[in-house]
């Protein structure tokens, strides 16, 4: 019997994840007011009321699509729970710990930045799906003021660091926005703008030399 119910769970997650990957891609390409359920349904090939049955709404299937955007799968773990963010925080140095911060945000970036755009576009047009995400704290500055604030105490950190600033610092020049402008719009290689990023953090945050 657990092996049936294992075989119905992986069809089941198969399934989240072709709807997912569906609805990611038709989001994207036509915006999610225009996109219909019954055409992410056609392209994932399920029926229209699997997806209602999966994720209820289409602004829940929004909201599922960006969280696994942003962790890069449907697990469980925070952010800051995720080993390229433990990479950072634990590094042994600042040179080091801002290396690990620039390239894991390179990776969530890659996965996330053109969604980011598309829900804020569907947001301005759908005011109503900010109630799925309630005002508090942007979850991303939480993320980047814990980096800060680990980088501050690390050899190599410029001294006395403002980890307010660093916090901010960190949320301007790793934001979705630029990404896109730099790799998107002046088509800079990811590489070229993880280069960059890096130089320039270490500019602002790192003493000469680190």
């Amino acid at each position: 019997m657990s092996g049936v119910k294992g075989a119905r769970s992986a069809r089941a997650a198969e399934t989240r994840r072709r709807i997912l990957a569906a609805a990611t891609e038709l989001f994207l390409a036509g915006g999610y007011g225009a996109t219909t359920l019954q055409q992410v349904a056609d392209r994932a090939g399920v029926a229209v009321q699997t997806i209602y049955f999966t994720f209820r709404n289409k602004p829940a299937l929004l909201k599922e699509l960006v969280d696994v955007a942003i962790a890069g799968d449907d697990g469980p773990l925070a952010t800051m729970e995720r080993p390229w963010f433990a990479r950072a925080a634990d590094a042994p140095d600042a040179r080091s710990a801002l290396n690990a911060l620039v390239t894991g945000s390179r990776a969530v970036l890659e996965r996330v930045a053109a969604v980011a755009e598309m829900v804020r576009i569907a947001t301005a047009a759908h005011p109503e799906l900010r109630d799925l995400w309630p005002d508090h704290e942007d979850p991303r500055h939480t993320v980047h003021a814990a980096a800060a604030k680990a980088l501050a105490g690390k050899p190599g950190a410029v001294t006395g660091l403002d980890v307010g600033r660093a916090a901010d610092v960190l949320y301007a020049l790793l934001s979705p926005e630029l990404f896109l402008i730099l790799t998107r719009d002046r088509a800079w290689p990811p590489e070229v703008w993880e280069r960059w990023a890096e130089d320039t953090l270490a500019a602002q945050l790192l003493t000469p030399g680190a």
